[in-house]
């Protein structure tokens, strides 16, 4: 089968959006480190304080918050090292375990929100014209919806 390569036009969006991502992850990110705190850790906090009893399993967090188990695993034991979350043994599974936010981490997640919140109007809301915002979740929409076990 024959390449479809990009039009320059198309071309010139890709990069501009690998661009605007990257710009986005690092101001994003610095933003948090000034409070202790990463991006991923930052989406982790969040997801907890999101769920039922602040808790899931490490399996649903990991999809939840798009890492690997194994990548997901070393950032919960940061965390659990600064007090932010806990894991604890899935009683009616023992192979099960939770992730838990602790008062600790939601604490943190309330004094860093204001200004997380802040850049991401910054950088990413405020700096969109509105119709673009909408037409932005509408592309980013279609991107969720392409089912990534399709055949090329």
């Amino acid at each position: 089968m024959a390449v479809q390569w990009l039009t320059e036009e198309q071309q010139r969006v890709w990069r501009t959006y690998l661009l605007g991502v990257a710009r986005l992850t690092e101001e994003l990110d610095a933003d948090l480190r000034r409070s202790g705190l990463d991006l991923p850790e930052y989406e982790i906090l969040v997801v907890l304080e999101e769920s039922p009893d602040r808790r899931l399993r490490m399996s649903e967090l990991a999809d939840a918050v798009h890492q690997s188990r194994s990548r997901l695993t070393h950032t919960i034991a940061r965390m659990e090292k600064t007090g932010l979350v806990e894991r604890e043994t899935c009683p009616t599974d023992r192979r099960g375990v939770w992730a838990q936010l602790t008062e600790t981490g939601y604490e943190m997640l309330r004094q860093t929100a204001p200004s997380h919140v802040k850049a991401v109007r910054r950088f990413f809301v405020d700096a969109v014209d509105p119709e673009d915002y909408e037409a932005l979740g509408r592309a980013f929409a279609a991107v969720l919806a392409v089912d990534s076990d399709d055949d090329q």
